[in-house]
Order: C-alpha cells, then sequence, then structure tokens
C-alpha cells in the first residue's frame, strides 16, 4: 500500500503552496503593510475565504512551521548521540532535504520576520515554543527531566548558537547558512574552545 497522499490532499497542499507563493511575492513587491488578503487571493485566483481556511492570520502566510520534519529527523539519530550532536545531524538531514527554492523562500521568510514588527513578535512566540519542545525532545533522548537545569543549560546554548547564525543569514543571504551552522554546533559539541592566535 502506498503512502502517498491522495488527491485531494494533493490538491490542498497544491492551493496552499499556491497562495504563501503569492503571498511572499506580493510582500516583496509591494510590502507587508500593503498587501491585503483579497490582493493575495487575487492573484492565487481563490477565495480570501480559501485564504483564511489555510491560513488563520495574515501573519500565518509568513510562519511556516519547520519544526515538525526537525522531531522526526532528531528522532532518527541513533541513541548514544549527545544532545548536540543529535541536533546537529537532525539539522544536517532537514537542510539536505530542502530544494533550493525551498532554501530561497525561508530567506526570503525570514527576511519579512526581522523587518516587520507584527511578525517579529510571533516569531518570537514560535521560537519560546521550539525551546520548550526541543528540551522535552532531548530529555526523553537522554533520560532526564526536562525541568533539569543542566538540560535547559544545553538547550539554550543549541537556540542560541541557532539565533546567532539566523541573525547573520538574514543580514547577509549570501552566508552558507547549512556549513555554517553544521561548523557552529560542532564548536559548541566541542566545548566551545577558544584557542589563542
Amino acid at each position: 500500500m502506498s503512502d502517498r497522499p491522495g488527491l485531494r490532499e494533493r490538491k490542498k497542499a497544491k492551493t496552499r503552496a499556491l497562495i504563501q507563493k503569492e503571498a511572499l511575492r506580493l510582500f516583496r513587491e509591494q510590502g507587508y503593510a500593503a498587501t491585503t488578503v483579497e490582493q493575495i487571493a487575487d492573484a492565487a485566483e481563490v477565495a480570501p475565504s480559501t485564504v483564511f481556511r489555510y491560513f488563520a492570520t495574515k501573519e500565518d502566510l509568513v510562519m511556516v512551521d519547520q519544526f515538525p520534519p526537525l522531531m522526526e529527523a532528531l528522532d532518527a539519530v541513533p541513541p548514544g548521540a549527545g544532545p548536540v550532536a543529535a541536533v546537529r545531524m537532525a539539522m544536517a538531514a532537514v537542510i539536505e532535504a530542502q530544494t533550493p527554492q525551498e532554501r530561497a523562500d525561508s530567506l526570503e521568510r525570514e527576511r519579512l520576520m526581522f523587518s516587520v514588527p507584527e511578525l517579529w513578535a510571533s516569531s518570537m512566540e514560535n521560537v519560546t515554543g521550539v525551546i520548550n519542545t526541543l528540551r522535552e525532545r532531548l530529555a526523553a533522548r537522554e533520560g532526564r527531566d526536562p525541568d533539569d537545569p543542566e538540560l535547559r543549560n544545553v538547550t539554550g546554548a543549541i537556540i542560541g548558537v541557532m539565533l546567532a547564525l539566523w541573525f547573520e543569514w538574514v543580514k547577509d543571504p549570501e552566508t552558507d547558512a547549512p556549513a555554517q551552522l553544521d561548523r557552529a554546533l560542532r564548536h559548541l559539541e566541542a566545548g566551545l574552545p577558544l584557542p589563542r592566535g
């Protein structure tokens, strides 16, 4: 039996992707605040109610929950890998699965999140959820309580490294973010040594 989604699910996914693609294009061309849901619906050739069926708010057109693929990839990392190594391997697997277009769209969304105040607020709410979920998953992997202060420290360090790189990537899109992320997490895994030059 095939795991391939049925025709209806594929059509829904296609419609959702088209709406988001047109929204990002209009945000880029006109600006976020100047773009209306009606304009997005018109560009995607759907009704405004269809836009709201897929995206509850205008902010949701930019926000993408990329955490489920990371959690799946993290669950696939063999036991025995430490928390930082496990996250590094999971991130590498998620990035490897992305197409160049998906990476370009991701960068465009990140730039919007940095430049539009209401998106920044939504983004910070999302980061809080990511921290909590990652901490719970790492606790399960390590056989520890999620409230363990040492686990809190490790999770905070991982997220801190990722956020620092995220800020740089948005400022300089030419940054090879996947390679930089791998290097940064390896450095963290090694204990953040700072050799004297």
